[in-house]
């Protein structure tokens, strides 16, 4: 896994230990089963690899990429 803020290589356990975040949050996220983090997870897990939030949890551009566009439209409750 590169760094690109630091140009150290992390693994998911140097950077778990790096960041002070659960291993296997680390290896969910890396690996995409896990979208999100808690705020306070996010924020160590930048600061470890030296990058902005944005870099590592930017919301999807458009509804196609987070598959709300499948879910129903709002109705109108009469």
């Amino acid at each position: 896994m590169g760094n690109p803020g630091r140009g150290k290589p992390y693994s998911i356990r140097t950077l778990a230990e790096a960041s002070g975040v659960n291993r296997n949050t680390v290896e969910k996220l890396a690996n995409g089963t896990q979208k999100s983090a808690d705020v306070g997870d996010a924020h160590s897990l930048v600061e470890a690899l030296g990058v902005t939030v944005l870099v590592l949890f930017m919301p999807a551009s458009s509804p196609e990429l987070d598959d709300s566009y499948l879910a129903s439209p709002p109705t109108k409750k009469e």
